[in-house]
């Protein structure tokens, strides 16, 4: 097993991608710490994990809030006497998210808050445990809107997911002498429900799906299972960089 005697906490993990982590890296051995603000939907899922024979707990909270962020932190280390690996999935891309002009304030703040300031809150409160352990890995899922401008522009996404790759350079710098990894993933467009809410219409998916030279959107195995790479001890010597997985569209000209 990959990830054999191993603790991740990822966030965001009640459905979608970050479920799908939680149970593969379960799979591989990892005790895990699941966390999202679903919790009904994250009790089942750390369930399903118990039931699978893996080990696995929920907590509910809002990774936003750094009192949240601090008890479930300290609930996996009383649990699990270590935190190895921290994934940091919990994100949100609404439909309100438009342009400079047309963004409220409002709107603007509550992504910043999922996408960006919840990740240095998890960074902050895990970072000191595994500095005692003197390793970990963390992992950050950015995006590859970040490269690009878009005539449909998703600008505090994008800003929020650019700052994650600037945090994931300095957090490399800082605690690569203390054995701590730190990188990203930036996925290009994945089916998942989160795409369904976003693009409703046939006319907004295919306008997508021409732009991507392997023809066919992403799928949450994708970006998973690279994850799962950083998270184990063959990506040892891999810190402060990122992978881009979009099925070529960052690379399509025309």
């Amino acid at each position: 097993m990959r990830l054999q005697n191993k603790v991740a906490l990822i966030t965001g993990s009640a459905r979608g991608m970050g479920r799908a982590a939680a149970e593969l890296f379960a799979r591989e051995g990892a005790s895990i710490i699941l966390t999202d603000i679903a919790e009904q939907e994250g009790i089942e899922a750390a369930q399903s994990i118990q039931a699978a024979g893996g080990k696995a707990i929920f907590v509910p909270a809002n990774v936003a809030a750094a009192k949240d962020v601090q008890h479930l932190v300290e609930t996996g280390i009383s649990t699990f006497g270590a935190i190895d690996i921290l994934y940091n999935n919990a994100g949100i891309m609404p439909a309100a998210d438009t342009s400079v002009i047309d963004t409220s304030e409002e709107t603007w703040d509550h992504i910043m808050a999922v996408n960006l300031k919840s990740t240095f809150l998890c960074c902050k409160y895990t970072l000191p445990y595994m500095v005692k352990q003197q390793h970990g890995s963390i992992i950050n899922i950015s995006s590859m809107v970040v490269f690009l401008g878009s005539t449909v522009p998703q600008e505090a996404y994008g800003v929020s997911k650019g700052g994650l790759l600037a945090l994931t350079k300095s957090l490399a710098v800082q605690y690569g002498p203390a054995g701590i990894r730190c990188n990203a993933i930036c996925p290009g467009p994945i089916n998942t429900g989160l795409l369904d809410h976003l693009w409703t219409s046939e006319e907004e998916r295919n306008r997508r799906l021409t732009r991507i030279p392997l023809g066919r959107f992403g799928l949450i195995n994708d970006i998973i299972y690279f994850a799962l790479y950083l998270a184990s001890d063959e990506s040892s010597w891999t810190t402060g960089t990122w992978m881009t997985i979009d099925g070529g569209i960052s690379s399509n000209y025309f």
